[in-house]
């Protein structure tokens, strides 16, 4: 069964960058489509990437350019870089992952539907 394990939250400052990672605890090979999502306080979650297989990568508007989803099949890790990271970036954010299709759905319906997640990681952006 698919567990995941969130990773390298913490605080920056406006223009800084952190890298998340995502841990998981069986093979994720080809098998899922996974993602990052993030929750602000007195918000909804949104989606701010995902990827399936080894490299078909959707991003939000608000953070392309700026992070970068990889997956590393053979480690078992999903990891963000967030680069040059904004106070409207700070939230809790989760990995998150379902079955490789889910991948064809936009970034706000896979929020709802990639259902196996972790316990988030907070991260926090000061001006």
């Amino acid at each position: 069964q698919l567990q995941l394990e969130e990773s390298g939250g913490g605080s920056v400052q406006a223009g800084g960058s952190l890298k998340l990672s995502c841990s998981a605890s069986i093979n994720i090979k080809g098998r899922y489509c996974m993602g990052w999502f993030r929750q602000a306080s007195g918000k909804e979650r949104e989606g701010v990437a995902s990827v399936v297989g080894d490299d078909y990568a959707t991003y939000a508007d608000s953070v392309k350019g700026r992070f970068t989803i990889a997956k590393d099949s053979d480690k078992k890790i999903l990891s963000l870089q967030m680069n040059n990271l904004k106070v409207e970036d700070t939230a809790v954010y989760y990995c998150q992952a379902g079955p490789d299709f889910l991948c064809g759905l936009d970034l706000s319906e896979q929020a709802r539907r990639l259902t196996v997640r972790g316990q988030g990681t907070q991260v926090t952006v000061t001006s």
